[in-house]
């Protein structure tokens, strides 16, 4: 659906985790790198993308130690980090292609120590990319491994329709 500098997101998921030298989990390893490299920030937290679908995204962030805050658990920066990346993939691989957006706002609550690999979601739901002209809600949390919710609340995006492409 949406381009990222000239690339659908949608189709690059398809290449990657279908082609049969690369799939699976490979594949999800590749397009993560990938689309780490269109914000740079995304590649510190080492995250997978491990579900891409239109209003659904999922990544986890390993629990090691380069994510790790003095306490040694996964850093709220950190986990603010995948929540955007999971929200970004989301937004790219939802959006009308008439229509942009830019991130507005996060608000966020931490709920529970994040001490095991940390599952990153982000859900919409289609009325509100069809309907969308101005504040849309992103719906982000952050789950370990045994499904306790360690961080969540809402991003804002500024969604509005795309400028018309002036004439030569």
């Amino acid at each position: 659906m949406s381009n990222i500098e000239g690339m659908d997101i949608n189709a690059l998921w398809k290449q990657t985790t279908t082609a049969p030298l690369v799939g699976g989990i490979a594949g999800k390893k590749v397009f993560s790198i990938a689309f780490s490299r269109f914000a740079p920030y995304f590649s510190t937290i080492g995250a997978t993308v491990t579900v891409l679908e239109p209003n659904h995204v999922e990544l986890v962030i390993p629990n090691k130690k380069k994510v790790h805050n003095h306490i040694g658990t996964v850093h709220a920066i950190a986990l603010c980090n995948g929540l955007e990346m999971a929200m970004g993939a989301l937004a790219e691989a939802t959006i009308p292609k008439s229509k942009r957006w830019i991130p507005k706002g996060m608000s966020i609550e931490y709920t529970a120590m994040a001490n095991t690999d940390i599952t990153c979601i982000a859900e919409t739901d289609q009325e509100q990319w069809d309907t969308a002209n101005g504040a849309l809600d992103v719906r982000v949390k952050g789950v370990r491994t045994d499904g306790t919710v360690v961080i969540e609340g809402v991003i804002k995006l500024w969604v509005t329709d795309k400028p018309a492409k002036k004439s030569a």
